[in-house]
């Protein structure tokens, strides 16, 4: 039997704030999108850098935490899996690849809970925590 692995680790910043809705039946979902920088020198001794976008995806619980905890900007590292979905727009087949997030931590320490205003730690999140959370029992 082969296996195969589908893996991405990523340490970024939120380009903007996460978007968080819910699906027909429920579920919450989040989408927002971090950059991640490569730098080098190139041949004649120039500085160079390069910015990559990436689009991430939160489901359920997870996806409430980065509702309510990230920010944009904030630096945060990311675990999930690559995957290709389509749609169609004005007639247009259209092709997205993004990360399904399995887990958050924010790296740029503690913040404020926006609904009360407190102090309070930064989460470290999971998608297993989040999918116990949906036990009925």
């Amino acid at each position: 039997m082969s296996k195969s692995l589908n893996k991405v680790q990523l340490i970024g910043n939120l380009g903007k704030d996460p978007e968080l809705k819910y699906t027909s039946s429920g579920v919450a979902v989040a989408t927002f999108s971090i950059a991640t920088s490569d730098s080098w020198k190139d041949q004649e001794g120039n500085q160079q850098e390069r910015t990559e976008w990436h689009n991430i995806v939160a489901w359920r619980k997870l996806a409430e935490i980065c509702g309510e905890w990230l920010k944009k900007g904030k630096r945060v590292y990311i675990e999930g899996r690559l995957q290709t979905r389509n749609y169609e727009k004005d007639g247009v087949k259209r092709y997205i690849t993004e990360i399904v997030a399995d887990q958050m931590i924010m790296l740029d320490g503690g913040g404020q809970r926006p609904t009360n205003g407190g102090d309070a730690e930064a989460p470290v999140a999971d998608a297993a925590s989040a999918k116990e959370d949906d036990l009925p029992f």
